[in-house]
Protein backbone atom coordinates (compact mmCIF):
# COMPACT_ATOMS: atom_id res chain seq x y z
CA UNK A 1 0.00 0.00 0.00
CA UNK A 2 0.94 3.34 -0.95
CA UNK A 3 -0.05 6.46 0.41
CA UNK A 4 -1.39 8.82 -2.87
CA UNK A 5 0.80 11.65 -2.10
CA UNK A 6 3.63 9.34 -2.97
CA UNK A 7 2.41 7.87 -5.78
CA UNK A 8 4.96 8.37 -9.02
CA UNK A 9 4.54 8.13 -12.70
CA UNK A 10 5.33 5.03 -14.19
CA UNK A 11 4.30 3.31 -10.62
CA UNK A 12 1.52 0.29 -11.15
CA UNK A 13 -1.27 -0.12 -9.14
CA UNK A 14 -4.04 -2.36 -8.83
CA UNK A 15 -7.60 -1.53 -8.74
CA UNK A 16 -10.97 -3.27 -9.92
CA UNK A 17 -8.71 -6.67 -10.30
CA UNK A 18 -6.26 -4.99 -12.90
CA UNK A 19 -3.44 -3.66 -12.99
CA UNK A 20 -2.73 0.26 -14.28
CA UNK A 21 0.19 1.85 -15.26
CA UNK A 22 0.39 5.62 -13.55
CA UNK A 23 0.46 7.76 -16.56
CA UNK A 24 -0.45 11.83 -14.95
CA UNK A 25 -1.07 12.81 -11.39
CA UNK A 26 -2.49 16.29 -11.09
CA UNK A 27 -2.33 17.68 -7.74
CA UNK A 28 -5.25 20.14 -6.34
CA UNK A 29 -4.20 22.27 -3.33
CA UNK A 30 -7.49 23.61 -1.67
CA UNK A 31 -7.86 27.10 -1.22
CA UNK A 32 -9.77 26.74 1.81
CA UNK A 33 -8.45 25.69 5.47
CA UNK A 34 -8.79 22.36 6.52
CA UNK A 35 -9.65 20.87 2.62
CA UNK A 36 -7.26 18.20 1.87
CA UNK A 37 -5.38 18.01 -1.68
CA UNK A 38 -6.58 16.29 -4.06
CA UNK A 39 -4.46 13.92 -6.26
CA UNK A 40 -5.96 12.90 -9.57
CA UNK A 41 -4.44 9.68 -11.00
CA UNK A 42 -4.75 8.70 -14.82
CA UNK A 43 -3.74 5.69 -16.08
CA UNK A 44 -3.76 2.62 -18.46
CA UNK A 45 -4.22 -0.80 -18.21
CA UNK A 46 -1.28 -2.89 -18.30
CA UNK A 47 -1.12 -4.53 -21.59
CA UNK A 48 -2.98 -1.64 -23.69
CA UNK A 49 -7.10 -1.37 -23.33
CA UNK A 50 -8.90 0.42 -20.54
CA UNK A 51 -8.60 3.44 -18.75
CA UNK A 52 -8.64 4.32 -15.21
CA UNK A 53 -8.86 7.82 -13.71
CA UNK A 54 -9.67 8.79 -9.98
CA UNK A 55 -9.25 11.38 -7.57
CA UNK A 56 -7.38 10.78 -3.90
CA UNK A 57 -6.57 12.39 -0.76
CA UNK A 58 -3.37 12.70 0.08
CA UNK A 59 -3.47 10.54 2.65
CA UNK A 60 -5.52 7.61 0.41
CA UNK A 61 -3.58 4.47 0.77
CA UNK A 62 -3.28 2.63 -3.06
CA UNK A 63 -2.31 -0.79 -3.49
CA UNK A 64 0.17 -0.99 -5.68
CA UNK A 65 2.48 -3.48 -7.10
CA UNK A 66 6.34 -4.40 -7.35
CA UNK A 67 8.05 -2.91 -9.93
CA UNK A 68 11.84 -4.27 -11.35
CA UNK A 69 13.47 -1.56 -13.39
CA UNK A 70 15.80 -2.83 -15.94
CA UNK A 71 18.65 -0.16 -17.69
CA UNK A 72 17.68 -0.55 -21.29
CA UNK A 73 18.40 1.73 -25.12
CA UNK A 74 16.41 2.05 -28.01
CA UNK A 75 17.70 -0.81 -30.57
CA UNK A 76 15.76 -0.28 -33.50
CA UNK A 77 12.13 1.12 -34.94
CA UNK A 78 9.98 -1.18 -37.01
CA UNK A 79 7.01 0.46 -38.17
CA UNK A 80 5.65 1.66 -35.04
CA UNK A 81 6.95 -0.49 -32.99
CA UNK A 82 9.82 0.19 -30.44
CA UNK A 83 12.61 -2.30 -29.60
CA UNK A 84 14.59 -1.70 -26.68
CA UNK A 85 17.63 -4.14 -25.78
CA UNK A 86 17.83 -4.88 -22.02
CA UNK A 87 21.97 -3.29 -21.16
CA UNK A 88 22.64 -6.37 -18.56
CA UNK A 89 20.76 -9.76 -20.14
CA UNK A 90 20.38 -8.59 -23.95
CA UNK A 91 16.77 -9.69 -24.35
CA UNK A 92 14.65 -7.01 -25.82
CA UNK A 93 11.15 -5.94 -25.06
CA UNK A 94 8.79 -4.40 -27.91
CA UNK A 95 6.34 -1.70 -27.01
CA UNK A 96 4.27 -0.27 -29.33
CA UNK A 97 4.24 3.77 -30.63
CA UNK A 98 1.20 4.95 -28.59
CA UNK A 99 1.77 3.39 -25.53
CA UNK A 100 5.35 5.43 -25.29
CA UNK A 101 4.16 8.21 -26.84
CA UNK A 102 4.65 10.99 -23.82
CA UNK A 103 8.50 8.90 -23.47
CA UNK A 104 9.47 9.44 -27.04
CA UNK A 105 9.84 12.81 -27.05
CA UNK A 106 12.97 12.14 -25.10
CA UNK A 107 13.97 9.59 -26.45
CA UNK A 108 16.81 9.21 -29.13
CA UNK A 109 19.35 6.36 -30.18
CA UNK A 110 22.15 7.93 -27.91
CA UNK A 111 19.79 8.20 -24.62
CA UNK A 112 21.59 6.92 -21.79
CA UNK A 113 19.42 5.92 -18.16
CA UNK A 114 16.51 4.79 -19.75
CA UNK A 115 14.68 2.05 -17.38
CA UNK A 116 12.06 -0.76 -18.76
CA UNK A 117 9.54 -1.39 -15.82
CA UNK A 118 8.29 -4.59 -14.82
CA UNK A 119 5.97 -6.55 -13.20
CA UNK A 120 7.15 -10.15 -12.87
CA UNK A 121 8.12 -11.15 -16.40
CA UNK A 122 5.17 -8.48 -17.94
CA UNK A 123 6.73 -5.23 -19.31
CA UNK A 124 4.37 -2.41 -18.28
CA UNK A 125 6.28 0.72 -19.49
CA UNK A 126 9.61 3.15 -19.50
CA UNK A 127 10.83 5.60 -16.98
CA UNK A 128 13.01 8.11 -18.31
CA UNK A 129 16.28 9.30 -16.81
CA UNK A 130 15.70 12.91 -14.96
CA UNK A 131 17.48 14.63 -17.85
CA UNK A 132 18.18 14.23 -21.19
CA UNK A 133 20.93 16.07 -23.74
CA UNK A 134 19.06 17.06 -26.91
CA UNK A 135 20.18 19.09 -29.76
CA UNK A 136 17.85 22.59 -31.21
CA UNK A 137 16.97 21.69 -34.49
CA UNK A 138 15.04 25.14 -35.10
CA UNK A 139 14.81 28.35 -33.12
CA UNK A 140 15.31 32.04 -33.83
CA UNK A 141 18.89 33.68 -33.67
CA UNK A 142 20.46 34.63 -30.70
CA UNK A 143 19.92 38.08 -29.73
CA UNK A 144 22.98 40.49 -28.84
CA UNK A 145 22.94 41.12 -24.97
CA UNK A 146 20.20 38.79 -24.14
CA UNK A 147 21.67 37.32 -21.52
CA UNK A 148 20.47 40.61 -19.42
CA UNK A 149 16.78 39.30 -19.90
CA UNK A 150 14.72 36.42 -18.40
CA UNK A 151 13.00 36.17 -21.45
CA UNK A 152 12.54 32.90 -23.44
CA UNK A 153 11.85 31.88 -27.36
CA UNK A 154 10.63 28.77 -28.26
CA UNK A 155 13.33 25.99 -29.60
CA UNK A 156 12.83 22.75 -31.01
CA UNK A 157 14.46 20.18 -30.26
CA UNK A 158 16.08 16.65 -32.48
CA UNK A 159 12.72 14.59 -31.17
CA UNK A 160 10.47 17.33 -32.40
CA UNK A 161 9.28 18.78 -28.60
CA UNK A 162 8.94 22.47 -28.51
CA UNK A 163 10.61 23.67 -25.34
CA UNK A 164 10.97 27.12 -24.43
CA UNK A 165 15.00 28.26 -23.93
CA UNK A 166 16.66 31.23 -23.39
CA UNK A 167 17.09 34.36 -26.31
CA UNK A 168 20.79 33.53 -26.29
CA UNK A 169 20.69 30.24 -27.40
CA UNK A 170 21.67 29.38 -31.07
CA UNK A 171 20.45 26.48 -33.64
CA UNK A 172 22.58 23.47 -33.04
CA UNK A 173 23.95 23.38 -29.58
CA UNK A 174 22.88 20.63 -27.22
CA UNK A 175 20.59 21.38 -23.81
CA UNK A 176 19.96 19.75 -20.98
CA UNK A 177 16.02 19.04 -20.70
CA UNK A 178 14.20 18.10 -17.49
CA UNK A 179 12.48 15.60 -19.18
CA UNK A 180 9.31 15.08 -15.98
CA UNK A 181 8.87 19.24 -16.20
CA UNK A 182 9.81 19.19 -19.75
CA UNK A 183 12.07 22.48 -19.51
CA UNK A 184 14.97 24.06 -20.67
CA UNK A 185 17.95 23.06 -17.39
CA UNK A 186 21.32 24.77 -19.04
CA UNK A 187 23.35 24.16 -21.70
CA UNK A 188 25.22 20.40 -22.14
Amino acid sequence: MTKASELRKSDVISANGTLYVVRQIDVQAPSARGAATLFRVRASAVGGGSKFEERFKGDDDITTVALSRHPARLSYIDGDEYVFMDDEDFSQYTFRREDIEDELDFITEATEGLLVLRVEEQVVGLELPTTVTLEIIETAPAMKAASASARTKPATLSTGVVVQVPEYINPGERVRINTAERRFMSRA
